[in-house]
């Protein structure tokens, strides 16, 4: 496990090594600005523990620009422990103020004289766009100030040359999702997921009374979270500020409520962005929607306002991965730094790490506000990007149902089918296949119990009715059985034939499993060994080890032998000799044949006696189980959407070619690739995949393997983001973005 020789990697080598990243003598301070958001906390462990790795001094900044003018005990250096057991606490521990005076130049001359002292000249911010935009002028004064310290002798004229230029890099931080260059900003995905808990409770009452529900969620200037669990939930309508209804939409939303109920539906969702507008730039608020459903319909309506129920709680295994990576990245960005280089924001774009120029970033997100200021609401939904259009387009689509008259029909029959182990959001991706398949002409065919069901015609027509509420239901409503098509392709064909199938959408593949959650604590000195599903494939052991901050994942993809594993036991004893209290570790189902979870557990137990005790946990089908996540129904509803486009774009194309219409691009994969969705041939991933062993020959999460152990305290190599230059921001791409 301790990756000290990378050519042990039998993946291929990394391109970078961090020894050629030197820290030593280098000060890097670490704060967190503006409103709170669950990963911040990460991200702080992430850079911490990265700068000492590199030999740097780290020192928390507390509460945020008040800190720095304050000086004094708000700066304080830390140490690998001070951020130990932090990941999975909400907020931020060092700390978030608004702060007036350093919006002054004297506050920030006051600021650039604390920071003087303890020699910081690389700043890591963790906030949204103001303290962002904050950091970066204080860069660019930076020089200035410091000349005008020592000509009042409050620094001397080595250390205006000695500490000459402030390196700047940004994290954002903010639950809205509302900065321009990033697919995810930390915090998002956890208030998601409070607000889709809430939803999902909210759903049994309102089913149980036949209720309408206005719910309240937070975006003043921004409606992500607002249609992102909208599109999550099946919301019968929602209000965006980017995006505000046409006129004459209050007649509009009562006939829409009103067909849901007539069609047996008991209850209705109506989501609201606190910063929703009308066209003409009037607020539209929760209480105003729920006069407007009491009068012209009569319905029994509430009003849910979720306020800061949505910045608490635990961060999600995705905001915790997110904030790790992007603070390791932050750190390697700041040592690269040189004096010409601009402030820079450290990006997620699709399944990747990406700098982009601060400046430009901000800008974009400011453009935003001016779009919608000036009334061009198409132009501000353009601007906040192809991901938020699509999801917008996405919730149309599949929301509000055209009259059977006006939709031309393609005479063409589509059936979907669940395979393989169940995987939570399968029911979301059924939902939207079926919805976007009926948009689109086509009939559709459910086919239930997997192939099995197949062959023996266990399919029906289905209905968009029929699909309603099945976003949030885990499992798979239709069924699904692991049972391969091999022994059945005669019946299935004749299947095929009798129904008169033109196309198949296959949901299911070799395994699907996105749902880890395990936390450890205790007052004890105690490790815990956790058995993480997978097969052979060693994503949710790594992953899961990086949202939990383990200290060891085995996983086949990485082979280890007992050398590793006394290594590990070792390291593992030194470190709980310490104040640390708990410690992790996972290991995959099927990592070793012979180096079982038992195994593993009995030698921890044995070396670690008399500093640790130990205790096993085999997760099991709990993994497969309970609701989807946010980003799963979403995940699904957007792939299951696209997918359709491509058959509906194939079908079209086939028109006229007689009945047979078979190539090797009428049979695609539809997956994420680096940045964007790809329709990949079954042909060509055939060269790509371990059929043995089920999984694709190369797995692109292998380069954050040594994330986890470099934040666990181990010497391992590590491949910085794609580009180690600043990349450029664009509003638009070609290509279908990967963004949830």
């Amino acid at each position: 496990m301790d990756d000290q020789d990378v050519s042990a990697n039998p993946r291929g080598s990394f391109r970078q090594f961090l020894e050629h990243l030197s820290g030593a003598g280098k000060a890097i301070g670490v704060l967190t600005s503006g409103g709170d958001a669950q990963g911040m906390n990460a991200a702080v462990r992430a850079v911490v523990r990265m700068g000492i790795y590199v030999g740097a001094k780290v020192y928390f900044i507390y509460e945020g620009y008040q800190g720095m003018v304050d000086g004094g005990s708000n700066i304080v250096e830390a140490d690998w422990e001070s951020v130990s057991s932090i990941l999975q606490v909400g907020g931020t521990i060092i700390g978030s103020a608004r702060c007036k005076a350093f919006r002054s130049r004297e506050g920030r001359l006051q600021a650039a004289r604390n920071l003087v002292q303890l020699g910081i000249t690389n700043l890591c911010v963790i906030g949204g766009d103001g303290s962002l935009t904050g950091a970066n002028i204080f860069r660019k004064e930076w020089s200035g100030l410091l000349e005008e310290l020592a000509q009042n002798g409050q620094i001397n004229k080595e250390e205006v040359e000695k500490y000459s230029y402030l390196n700047v890099v940004g994290m954002v931080g903010s639950i809205d999702n509302d900065f321009c260059g990033t697919d995810m900003t930390i915090g998002t995905d956890s208030a998601l997921h409070r607000i889709i808990e809430v939803i999902d409770a909210i759903m049994t009452t309102a089913q149980s009374h036949q209720r309408t529900f206005v719910l309240e969620v937070m975006g003043r200037h921004c409606g992500y979270l607002a249609l992102v669990s909208a599109l999550a939930c099946g919301a019968d309508w929602v209000f965006l500020p980017e995006s505000p209804p046409e006129e004459g939409w209050q007649e509009n939303m009562c006939v829409k409520l009103s067909e849901n109920r007539a069609r047996k539906k008991r209850l209705n969702i109506i989501i609201v962005a606190e910063g929703a507008i009308d066209t003409q730039n009037k607020p539209i608020t929760s209480e105003q929607i729920k006069e407007l459903v009491v009068t012209q319909l009569g319905y029994d309506t509430r009003v849910t306002i979720l306020g800061h129920v949505q910045r608490g709680g635990t961060p999600s295994a995705f905001d915790r991965i997110l904030a790790s990576r992007m603070g390791v990245e932050a750190v390697v960005a700041l040592l690269q730094a040189t004096p010409e280089t601009p402030a820079c924001v450290v990006s997620l774009s699709g399944n990747q790490a990406v700098r982009l120029p601060l400046v430009k970033c901000v800008q974009m997100t400011q453009d935003v506000q001016k779009a919608m200021d000036e009334r061009r609401f198409k132009d501000a939904v353009q601007l906040r990007g192809r991901s938020f259009e699509n999801n917008l387009n996405t919730y149309k689509r599949l929301a509000i149902k055209m009259p059977d008259t006006q939709i031309p029909k393609s005479n063409c029959n589509v059936g979907v089918i669940n395979v393989g182990a169940p995987a939570a959001g399968m029911n979301a991706a059924v939902r939207a296949a079926v919805r976007v398949g009926i948009a689109d002409g086509h009939k559709m065919f459910a086919v239930y119990d997997g192939f099995e069901g197949f062959a023996k015609g266990q399919i029906k027509e289905i209905g968009w009715g029929d699909v309603g509420g099945w976003t949030g239901q885990g499992g798979s409503i239709l069924g699904t059985k692991r049972t391969l098509p091999g022994k059945y392709l005669t019946e299935i064909a004749g299947q095929m034939r009798t129904h008169s199938i033109n196309a198949l959408l296959i949901i299911g593949g070799f395994e699907t499993c996105d749902r880890i959650k395990q936390s450890a604590s205790g007052t004890k000195r105690r490790v815990f060994i956790i058995e993480t599903m997978g097969g052979y494939c060693g994503y949710l052991a790594n992953m899961g080890g990086l949202a939990a901050g383990a200290d060891a994942a085995y996983i086949f993809e990485e082979p280890f032998d007992i050398r590793d594993l006394q290594a590990n036991v070792e390291h593992l004893t030194e470190k709980m000799k310490t104040t640390i209290q708990r410690g992790l570790v996972l290991r995959n189902e099927s990592c070793s044949e012979n180096y079982t979870t038992d195994f593993i557990y009995q030698l921890y137990s044995e070396e670690g006696k008399g500093v640790f005790d130990c205790r096993k946990n085999v997760l099991g089908h709990m993994q497969q189980g309970g609701a989807p996540s946010p980003f799963d129904r979403n995940f699904g509803t957007k792939m299951s959407a696209r997918a359709m486009q491509w058959i509906t774009t194939k079908l079209k194309e086939s028109q006229g070619k007689g009945r047979r219409f078979v190539s090797d691009d009428s049979i695609c994969v539809l997956g994420i690739s680096k940045r964007n969705l790809v329709f990949r041939p079954v042909a060509e991933l055939k060269k790509e995949t371990d059929f043995e062993h089920r999984i694709p020959k190369e797995q692109w999460w292998l380069k954050l393997r040594p994330l986890m152990k470099i934040l666990a305290k181990y010497k391992a190599s590590f491949e910085v983001s794609d580009s180690e230059e600043l990349e450029h921001v664009h509003h638009r791409g070609h290509e279908e973005p990967a963004a949830i």
